[in-house]
């Protein structure tokens, strides 16, 4: 599977939101196949691809500071690529891509927030997800050159609750020794 063959099937290189897109990606794919390696269980081949394509359904979504102008929230880009790696033909990389947001999305949280998301659990629970939720966690779009300290995420997640900043510290101690 060639994972910039299928960026390349909805996005056009050259543009901005392709760099960005693909600058964004390879970063957190060479954090997670660290990750990966470290771990030891982990599915590598599963675990680069699935980062390299996590956020493929960006582009539907309304960001214009990170040149995406289509008409759905920000946060149903998962769910939006989750769909779109179906069709694709790879069910185990729309499971990781669905469950890479914040450090996972449980029923109650959508609920209690309100969020435009299917009501379901949208946790990683697998070495794969959790390893690309993890690295994605370190590097953010509207800063592609910066590479945040555990310390930094912490800080960020720490706003959406007790739940997600347990969930990252857990895949911290986990993956990151």
């Amino acid at each position: 599977m060639d994972a910039i063959r299928i960026i390349e099937k909805y996005y056009t290189p050259g543009t901005q939101l392709y760099n960005l897109l693909v600058k964004h990606s390879s970063s957190v794919a060479r954090m997670a196949l660290r990750l990966a390696a470290e771990a030891g269980s982990a599915d590598k081949e599963l675990v680069y691809e699935a980062a390299m394509l996590h956020d493929i359904g960006i582009y539907q979504t309304d960001a214009p500071k990170i040149y995406c102008f289509g008409a759905q929230p920000y946060i149903c880009h998962a769910v939006i690529g989750a769909a779109i790696l179906r069709k694709e033909g790879l069910p185990l990389h729309a499971e990781i891509c669905e469950k890479h947001t914040g450090a996972g999305i449980s029923a109650e949280e959508i609920k209690a927030r309100n969020l435009p998301l299917p009501y379901r659990d949208m946790i990683p629970s697998t070495p794969e997800e959790e390893i690309v939720a993890l690295a994605d966690k370190f590097f953010s779009k509207s800063k592609p050159d910066k590479v945040f300290t555990v310390d930094e995420v912490r800080r960020s997640l720490s706003r959406f609750g007790a739940a997600p900043l347990a969930r990252f510290d857990s895949w911290v101690e986990k993956y990151m020794r």
